[in-house]
Formats: C-alpha cells, sequence, structure tokens
C-alpha cells in the first residue's frame, strides 16, 4: 500500500484542493440526508460500524418467565377466571366492550387507534398502550396513577367514556348474576367463601392473568449468550441504541417503564395540550412527565406516545433523538435503530390469546348464550405501514401456561359472528 492510500484510509491525507468547495464552505459536508456535518463530525459518522459488544449489555436484563406478585399469587383458578373477565364484555354498559376491546391479545395487545372508542363509542383521552408486559412496569397507565395491573384494571370498568359501569356494587351485580361466576370466584378466593365476588377479587383476577402476558423475544436469548439470535443489523442498531444515549431512558428488562420522564426535554415537544403527570399531582414540576414505555413489541403496538398521533417507529424514533437527546440521527441510523427495535418482538402462547367460553348469563341455557359463546379470532388488518404483521406470533403450549377452555356441547351449534 502506498503512503498516499494508507494516509487517506486513516484520515491523515491532505485534502484534495482540486475540487474545493466555494469560500464559506470548507467546514461542511453532506450526510445522506442533505443534513451539513462539520468535518469532525462527518469523518465521525464515516467510520466503520460496529455491532454492540457485550460489555455494553450491563443495562439490560432478559424478561422473567412471569411477573409474579406477593400479594397476588397468580394460583391456576385464578388465572383462568382473570382470562374470562378479560374478555367479558358484559362488564360494560353497553355489553359491547370488554379489557380486550382496547388491549387486543391477538393485536399485541393495543387496538392500532390513536385513542380508544368505549361502550358509546366516544373516544378516550390517551392512546391505550399495550397490555404485554405491562406487569413488570413500576406504575400503571401513562400518567402512574396506580401501582400495578390490579388496581389498573378496575380504572376502566368505572370510567364513564371506556365500560361506564356505575360503581363496584354493580360490577358485583353484573357478576354475581352469573352462576358460573360466582362458583368461579370462590374457588379463585376460597378464603373469602361465599362474599368472594367483590370488585377488588375482580381486578386481583384479571391482574394474576395479566402478569403471565410475558413476551420473550430474540433479544433475550441474545442476552443469554446467544450470538446467533440477532442478525448484524440489528447488533450494530443495539450499538447505536446505546451511544446514541437511548438507553437512559430505556433500560432493564422492559426498556422502559421504570421512571418517569418529562417529554420534550431538551427542545419542547411539539404537541403539549397533554399535561401528563401534573393532572395527578397537581405539581407544576409534573408538567409534561410521562411513564417512559416499555420498548417491548415497540415494532408492532403503532401507533406511538400518549396522544397515538404518530404512526411510524422510525418517525418515533427520531422524534425521540430530536426532542430528548438534541440529536439529529442520519435515514441509516434511525433504520438499523429500527433493526434493533424489531428484535424486541415476542412470542406468546395461543392459550393465553385465546378468547374463552364464558359462564351463561342467568336464566340462560348454557352454550346459547351470545355474550358468552367463544369467537373465532379475528386478524384485523392495522393501518399503514403494510408490511407489519398484525398477528402475536405464536409459541409452542407450555405446561406451565393455564388450562385449555373446555369445549362446548356435543350439540351446540356457534351463533354467527358478531359484527
Amino acid at each position: 500500500m502506498t503512503l498516499v492510500a494508507l494516509l487517506a484510509l486513516v484520515g491523515c491525507g491532505k485534502k484534495d484542493t482540486s475540487s474545493a468547495p466555494a469560500k464559506g464552505a470548507e467546514a461542511t459536508k453532506t450526510t445522506a440526508k442533505g443534513a451539513p456535518q462539520g468535518e469532525d463530525e462527518q469523518a465521525e459518522k464515516e467510520k466503520p460500524l460496529k455491532p454492540i459488544d457485550r460489555g455494553m449489555l450491563g443495562a439490560f436484563k432478559a424478561l422473567p418467565k412471569n411477573f409474579d406478585s406477593a400479594t397476588n399469587p397468580g394460583t391456576p383458578a385464578k388465572i383462568r377466571l382473570g382470562q374470562m373477565l378479560y374478555f367479558d364484555k358484559r362488564l360494560s354498559r353497553s355489553g359491547t366492550i370488554s379489557c380486550n376491546s382496547c388491549h387486543d391479545l391477538n393485536k399485541f395487545g393495543v387496538d392500532y387507534e390513536s385513542t380508544s372508542p368505549g361502550h358509546d363509542k366516544k373516544l378516550g383521552g390517551r392512546n391505550s398502550p399495550t397490555v404485554f408486559n405491562a406487569a413488570g412496569h413500576f406504575r400503571q397507565f401513562w400518567d402512574g396513577r396506580e401501582p400495578d395491573v390490579e388496581a389498573q384494571a378496575k380504572g376502566p370498568v368505572l370510567n364513564p367514556v371506556e365500560h361506564g359501569l356505575k360503581d363496584a356494587a354493580e360490577v358485583e351485580k353484573i357478576l354475581s348474576n352469573i352462576p358460573g361466576y360466582v362458583a368461579m370466584f370462590q374457588r379463585a378466593f376460597p378464603e373469602d367463601g361465599d362474599k368472594a365476588i367483590t370488585f377488588d377479587n375482580f381486578g386481583k383476577a384479571v391482574g394474576a392473568f395479566e402478569r403471565r402476558l410475558v413476551t420473550p423475544a430474540p433479544w433475550d436469548s441474545f442476552l443469554a449468550g446467544d450470538d446467533k439470535a440477532l442478525t448484524q443489523s440489528q447488533k450494530i442498531g443495539a450499538r447505536l441504541f446505546v451511544e446514541t444515549g437511548c438507553v437512559a431512558c430505556h433500560n432493564g428488562a422492559l426498556l422502559g417503564g421504570r421512571t418517569y420522564q418529562k417529554l420534550g426535554k431538551v427542545k419542547p415537544w411539539p404537541r403539549a395540550a397533554d399535561e401528563g403527570r401534573k393532572t395527578v399531582t397537581g405539581k407544576a414540576e409534573d408538567r409534561h412527565l410521562f411513564k417512559v414505555p416499555s420498548l417491548r413489541n415497540v415494532a408492532k403496538t403503532m401507533p406511538y406516545f400518549h396522544d397515538g398521533k404518530t404512526m411510524e417507529l422510525r418517525e418515533a424514533v427520531q422524534l425521540m433523538a430530536i426532542h430528548q437527546l438534541g440529536k439529529k440521527l442520519g435515514e441509516d441510523e434511525v433504520k438499523l435503530i429500527e433493526s434493533f427495535l424489531e428484535s424486541l418482538t415476542g412470542q406468546i402462547s395461543e392459550r393465553l390469546t385465546r378468547r374463552p367460553t364464558l359462564p351463561a348469563s342467568k336464566g340462560v341455557k348454557e352454550g346459547m348464550d351470545k355474550d358468552a359463546a367463544p369467537t373465532k379470532a379475528k386478524v384485523v388488518k392495522r393501518k399503514a405501514p403494510k408490511k407489519r404483521a398484525d398477528v402475536v406470533p405464536k409459541a409452542p403450549p407450555s405446561p406451565d401456561d393455564a388450562p385449555p377452555p373446555p369445549l362446548p356441547p356435543a350439540d351446540h351449534v356457534p351463533p354467527p359472528p358478531e359484527k
């Protein structure tokens, strides 16, 4: 190799003045996106991209098998009851809304809407986040107003826009009029005897079910030592994710869900009407504070942010870099980080995502209640971008999963699908 070639390779050669830029422009070059860059910054960007080093993984952890609770042990009877309650539309004013309506387990726990319609079609004020892995968050809701999924499960049921029920007594009355639930509550909460149907126990049952909604992903295999679990682009994207500074907020097993952060920390957020946690605490210093969302399954849980107004993941990445870190990422950098984020897409057992057969209402023959009858899971195409898959990848059944739903009677003829 000639000396000139060597100098050029290491960036120390003399500049070629034969095609020098016009006066006043010597200190700038152009990136692929057309943004002017200083020579030092451009040289930094032109360094060979390297995959993440295992020494950079200290801020991350693999997902646990379940998000167990010492105060709400997940017994099989309680988990099974919680799964039924999660899918039951009778727990709403119009009989048309269940937990699964806004947090659809066959759509990665979301509904692909900016904000979700409630029992009378009115829209909620914030985007419905995914329920998968939510039990691992340090607080619940965007503003952190509830401590755990047991408390969170009770909120929407009494929300006038969402399920629209009046109070705990109305919830308990509905459940008490479904004979199958009376027996199931007693099995799930034997210590409460014939007083097992309470609103608190409703929350505990749903919470126990949600604590099973864990989605291990290729990223977890990589953290466990499997270098082949990620593609080269994903490994490079992971390094960029760390070096750009995203890891400051998105860390731990969930890559988020551990702290509050001000939205627009470096540069003011363009959509600032929602004051975030201030609506809970009333404190001026909590204005625009939101819980940092988990990035698990983020490539499948659009739209993004509390207002659900950002549809594309690459746009979300760029907005975060600009407003939280004060950085402008190049197009290739965004693509690589997006590739890494796709490695966080996980799997869950089909037994937990399948709508079970629900107990019939009082006075209705078992198998004839349209509100209790099982329905075949529908795959609904989400809004753009079209390249995303709509349905949660199914993992092989696990013996630790809740027992499969009972089969309908042999002479049972399923009703036509709900419209």
